[in-house]
């Protein structure tokens, strides 16, 4: 998604936002009890009311590696548990945004969190597998043949099991580059071949 698509999103949601501004204390407490009641709709109208919150959260998380779309996707469902909860516990209208506002900013930033250990995770992969391949090549280079696991363990100082799996990864990353570049040049023949019967 580009910069200007970003852009657009973000001015619908914070619009939507803008409509469904939070709630007086008292019209709060009219939906609370109607939603501790099992009401959905005022449940839902608690919701939308409580988007501003939503938005606000998710933009303060907006550089930490997710898509602000989809931290407001995350905090809408949370800000839905938040309002189930807090209405079955007769919490007040007065304090209704402040519960959501700690429950979606929870949620987020556990979010966050998980995905900044998966990105860190999958950088380190890639190091490992940059690693493998540069000893896996001069190991090869010295010996003149391709090196076994417990040799390519040694050398990295890794378990054998690590080795396995790492190269596993490599292996697989390799066959799928090898593949779509094979795909590539049968496209790329096909379409000279193309060319040289219009010619004909």
């Amino acid at each position: 998604m580009g910069a200007r698509d970003d852009d657009t999103e973000l001015d619908a949601l914070a619009a939507h936002a803008r409509s469904h501004p939070a709630l007086p204390g008292e019209e709060a407490e009219r939906l609370l009890d109607a939603a501790g009641k099992g009401d959905e709709q005022a449940q839902a109208a608690l919701v939308q009311h409580s988007l501003g919150v939503v938005l606000d959260a998710a933009m303060a998380r907006r550089d930490r590696g997710v898509e602000v779309s989809d931290l407001f996707q995350e905090g809408s469902m949370a800000a839905m548990i938040a309002v189930r909860e807090y209405s079955e516990r007769h919490g007040s209208g007065a304090q209704l945004n402040a519960y959501i506002r700690r429950v979606v900013e929870g949620h987020l930033d556990r979010v966050v969190e998980r995905e900044e250990i998966l990105a860190a995770d999958a950088a380190a992969m890639v190091r490992d597998a940059q690693l493998l391949e540069a000893v896996e090549t001069e190991l090869r280079r010295r010996g003149g043949r391709e090196p076994s696991e417990t040799e390519l363990a040694a050398a990295l100082e890794w378990t054998p099991e690590r080795v396995e799996m790492v190269a596993g990864m490599l292996y697989a990353a390799r066959e799928i580059f090898d593949a779509e570049i094979a795909q590539y040049i049968d496209d790329s023949g096909g379409d000279e071949d193309g060319d040289e019967g219009e010619t004909d």
